[in-house]
């Protein structure tokens, strides 16, 4: 009975006015061996474990976290974009989530040394679902898209290329244009935009959507230098691509619409895409890379 009375008398005032405290710590602090020595088991079996790992299962845990990571970070891309389109009440980028981009990560194999094209091979090809025109990210911004498939390997065009060219939105005011590659890897021109366009150094430049095959929102370059000349009908403006194109390794390949989720060859319900129906722009006709209309299925 005084047991329990003291009990419940340091209850209370261990509730009300916390005087034990300063008891219960030191009593922590010396049962604290007792919790080592209780957790030492555990602990050195978990780091016996880490410690004799194969080197193949720590190279997979790698590699999936690597993969994990770009993922992450090729999602992040679209929030700038976002934040700015609901500023101006727009739809473009709502568009793109609702449709909800899949995406596949490959590595590169091999680069182009052909001083005259931008073009590198990555790991995946109609095996995994690659296909002509899909578009191809890295962590940072739009890389290029691919312009050839083999069952394993694919061909990507950079977007640097002199044969591409890419609609693109000014973020900062929604001006639209199309970029097209220099043959340099750290420049993009913008050849037709009028001397009193909305554009200025510092612009971040992202993929207008049109066209339907880049999804919207998706960063691509930053103006790095504006000229305007008042004899001249356009503006000279250039650009430099924000994805690392001379140093990523990895890639995402991008799925925009469901009738475009990799398919094994040979698998039922497998489509094959026919000619397509819409003409390309005057600027995208000439590029090999260009941007052109999804073809119908």
């Amino acid at each position: 009975m005084v047991a329990v009375i003291l009990s419940l008398g340091l209850l209370v005032l261990d509730h009300r006015y916390h005087h034990l405290q300063q008891l219960r710590n030191a009593l922590a602090f010396l049962t604290y061996p007792l919790h080592y020595l209780a957790d030492l088991p555990f602990t050195a079996s978990r780091w016996l474990g880490e410690t004799t790992s194969d080197r193949d299962v720590l190279l997979e845990q790698n590699r999936e976290l690597r993969n994990q990571n770009l993922r992450l970070r090729g999602e992040l891309q679209k929030y700038e974009s976002l934040q700015a389109e609901n500023l101006r009440l727009r739809d473009l980028v709502d568009s793109s989530f609702k449709v909800g981009d899949r995406v596949l990560v490959a590595e590169l194999s091999s680069v182009d040394l052909d001083p005259y094209k931008q073009q590198v091979v990555i790991n995946k090809g109609a095996a995994s679902g690659a296909y002509e025109g899909q578009p191809v990210l890295d962590a940072h911004a739009v890389m290029g898209q691919v312009i050839g498939v083999t069952p394993f390997s694919s061909t990507v065009l950079l977007i640097t290329d002199i044969s591409h060219a890419l609609p693109v939105q000014v973020l900062r005011s929604g001006l639209r244009t199309i970029a097209v590659g220099t043959g340099r890897i750290d420049a993009l021109a913008l050849p037709y935009l009028p001397t009193n366009s909305d554009i200025a150094e510092g612009d971040l430049l992202v993929t207008s959507g049109l066209g339907g095959k880049f999804p919207p929102g998706y960063p691509v370059a930053t103006v790095t230098r504006v000229d305007r000349s008042p004899d001249a009908p356009f503006s000279s403006v250039v650009a430099e691509p924000r994805a690392h194109l001379d140093r990523s390794r990895e890639v995402l390949l991008v799925w925009t619409v469901p009738n475009q989720l990799p398919m094994l060859p040979g698998a039922a319900g497998a489509e094959t895409p026919d000619a397509g129906a819409d003409a390309p722009t005057p600027a995208a006709d000439e590029s090999l890379g260009a941007d052109r209309p999804e073809p119908a299925t």
